[in-house]
């Protein structure tokens, strides 16, 4: 809801994602192979955009790094980067992902993206993090690191400089990060992002001033082109598609998993529920939009997301405010950035990173679960030692893989039949002995294609360690699923049994099983009779089809029905030497 407190948090928020975003802008469009102002038009148009149809109230969207090595990589080979042809491969691609993310909305198909677990968005923002981190060491420290080594090589040649760092260059990006500390703890509602920059701006300023700059080496983001995004238009040309469908295809792939999954993680600590459909729609809204307004493909970004959360945005309002100071800033202060460290950015974009670690979800993670510890421990790697994007696809795959496992090894129980007076439920508990010619058996899973071998051998071990156990029951309730695969073992192991002397029965089958055996026509061979409700007796059923041989000399009386009569009806001899009471089994306790 908007009202004048967020609209006070929303502005300060704009403010400082709108300075954030100048050097950003210029950087990613060096890294996609285009002139720098096509950085700032990419979040200007798209980030508005983006911001009014998508579903996230923190995410800004705008060029990324990611998607801007991507698209050098794959169209420098096409074109002459920075070239006519270049930037009209760069808008059509822009428009391509567009339409397939607004198309992929629409369909609703924004529960692909359920697959991304809370554990890989954990690690994956980490891994986000620490790149970030690794990427402003240079700005910090005032050193030569060449952009675009990997995460390793830049902690090598920082390790390897560490001696010759610029102490002028330190001394700014320390005086900003001890400002912004300072203010977030000791004045939490002033933006310290802004009491940062202008706290190191400040000190850049009188150390170039006592010292000169020549000595000092204070780099600046430098002057930017003062003019508004200029009207284009994809090129749709038979030509222009073939060679730029494969790469919108991936860049789309990438653009859609950045923003749902930093939308996720931002969500995650405000508690808002994501749309992933509209944010789909939003996302797909925006690239088309920035076709057409000299933008290229665009996302959400790590960096100005994280930075406007913690700024303390509320509503996409700020997202707007910033795209919209933005083009004030390049209009009419354009020239001013000439004045802003870039080791001041650097410190800001500390705290950013720092921002985005979640530790105590992290602990969370490595307390309770080994499984998802390895996902976490995976994803983390390959963020920060193969590619960010393949972080996603290595945290998700590993995810679906872990699960399958689980699946297709339910937990099944010997289960004896409850004590308790009046109960009608099986238990695993009962420290009761097996009954000589009845397994029974609960199944806590899905009876799918994936389990039915794990299914089939423990059954079978039932034969191989007490052949006489030729009844077999099993206690449903755990089943949600049943698949052709799964009915077709137990219609098999229903003809084996029955073929044995046996039989198979069925208690508290849940109805979406039983309506899928009785349309594949399974019922019909397992047998309806053999399926008992919940408050049926099985064994009022059961009982009078054992071996009666085999009853006579059973002294376990497990069962109700044998504690006074045989199978076929008569009454049972109390054991010699036994009270004239009835014999019965008491649990051990």
């Amino acid at each position: 809801m908007v009202n004048r407190d967020t609209l006070r948090a929303d502005g300060m928020a704009a403010l400082a994602g709108a300075v954030i975003v100048l050097p950003q802008g210029v950087a990613f469009a060096t890294l996609a192979g285009l002139p720098p102002q096509y950085g700032l038009y990419a979040a200007m148009v798209p980030a508005i955009i983006a911001a009014l149809f998508g579903s996230s109230w923190q995410l800004v969207s705008g060029p990324t790094n990611v998607i801007s090595i991507f698209l050098f990589a794959s169209l420098s080979v096409l074109a002459e980067p920075s070239s006519g042809d270049y930037i009209k491969l760069a808008l059509t691609i822009a428009f391509l992902v567009g339409i397939m993310q607004l198309a992929m909305g629409i369909a609703r198909m924004g529960a692909l993206v359920n697959f991304i677990s809370h554990t890989v968005v954990i690690s994956f923002t980490t891994g986000a993090a620490c790149l970030i981190f690794a990427a402003q060491l240079k700005n910090f420290f005032g050193m030569d690191i060449h952009r675009g080594l990997s995460f390793l090589d830049t902690l090598y040649t920082f390790a390897a400089q560490l001696l010759h760092l610029n102490l002028y260059v330190t001394a700014v990006g320390a005086t900003t990060l001890l400002a912004g500390i300072v203010t977030r703890r000791r004045y939490p509602k002033f933006p310290y992002m802004i009491s940062a920059m202008l706290a190191g701006s400040l000190f850049a300023f009188v150390l170039n001033l006592i010292f000169g700059a020549d000595r000092t080496g204070i780099a600046m983001v430098g002057d930017l082109p003062g003019s508004l995004p200029q009207l284009s238009h994809p090129d749709l040309s038979p030509d222009t598609l073939k060679k730029t469908l494969p790469v919108a295809f991936a860049v789309m792939i990438l653009a859609l998993t950045e923003a749902v999954s930093i939308a996720r993680a931002i969500a995650a600590k405000t508690g808002q529920h994501i749309d992933s459909n509209q944010e789909f729609i939003g996302q797909g809204l925006s690239n088309i939009a920035g076709s057409f307004f000299s933008g290229y493909a665009s996302s959400g970004s790590f960096n100005r997301s994280g930075a406007n959360f913690e700024a303390g945005a509320r509503t996409p309002l700020a997202a707007v405010g910033s795209a919209l100071i933005l083009i004030f800033l390049l209009l009419v202060v354009g020239p001013l950035s000439n004045h802003l460290p870039l080791a001041v950015m650097g410190a800001i974009l500390f705290m950013v990173a720092y921002g985005l670690i979640d530790i105590p979800q992290i602990r969370a993670v490595l307390r309770t679960s080994r499984r998802e510890t390895v996902v976490m421990l995976v994803t983390f790697l390959s963020a920060l030692l193969v590619h960010l994007e393949f972080a996603i696809y290595a945290g998700v795959l590993l995810s679906l893989i872990l699960y399958l496992m689980q699946t297709s090894h339910p937990r099944i129980l010997d289960v004896k039949p409850d004590p308790q007076p009046g109960s009608y439920h099986f238990t695993a508990d009962t420290q009761l002995p097996d009954c000589p010619q009845v397994k029974m058996l609960r199944i806590n899973g899905e009876a799918f294609f994936g389990a039915v071998d794990h299914i089939q051998t423990r059954i079978e071990q039932v034969d191989e360690q007490m052949p006489t156990q030729k009844h077999l029951l099993i206690v449903a309730s755990g089943i949600n699923f049943v698949d052709i695969a799964g009915a077709e073992l137990l219609t098999h192991e229903a003809y084996r049994r029955r073929r044995m002397g046996g039989g198979l029965y069925f208690y508290r089958m849940k109805d979406s099983a039983r309506h899928f055996l009785e349309r594949g026509g399974y019922m019909d061979d397992i047998g309806r009779h053999n399926v008992f409700d919940v408050r049926d007796v099985p064994m009022d059923t059961i009982y009078p089809k054992l071996d009666i041989t085999i009853c006579q000399t059973c002294q376990l009386r497990i069962f109700n029905q044998c504690k006074t009569t045989l199978p076929d009806g008569t009454l049972r001899e109390a054991p010699r030497d036994s009270p004239p009471e009835v014999l019965t089994l008491t649990p051990s306790p």
